[in-house]
């Protein structure tokens, strides 16, 4: 991991002073320092294997289920899906049991779906989001 000056043309966000660097399949991949992608087209697979380890995150299919459920829904309508959107999706898929904030949490537990799981899936942070 490399520490390089924020770049503020990149605009993704505001509160940034430096970005990191994730070496992924030999290529250096830039995240701003809470691990949300720069270039969206750098996204991966594998940038989603190395961004979990550094966070300690040990991935599931349930993992990359969401995480694609986040892209596709990004690539739909151009905005984070809403976890009420989430909750309803996946109640249909896993049942009421499981389609849970609560659970979802449980999932990433580094910010939830709304935090970890869009920094997983590549989609950059909301202007917004704290």
């Amino acid at each position: 991991m490399t520490i390089q000056q924020y770049d503020p043309k990149l605009q993704t966000n505001p509160y940034a002073i430096y970005n990191l660097t994730l070496e992924v399949d030999g290529k250096q991949i830039l995240t701003d320092q809470e691990g949300y992608i720069q270039n969206m087209d750098d996204w991966s697979e594998g940038f989603v294997e190395a961004l979990a380890k550094r966070e300690g995150l040990v991935l599931t299919d349930e993992h990359w289920e969401i995480i694609e459920f986040l892209r596709h829904y990004y690539q739909a309508h151009g905005v984070q899906a809403p976890v009420r959107d989430m909750l309803k999706h996946f109640k249909q898929v896993w049942g009421e049991e499981f389609a849970t904030n609560h659970y979802l949490h449980e999932i990433f537990p580094k910010g939830g779906p709304q935090k970890q799981g869009n920094r997983l899936a590549g989609i950059r942070r909301t202007k917004g989001e704290h």
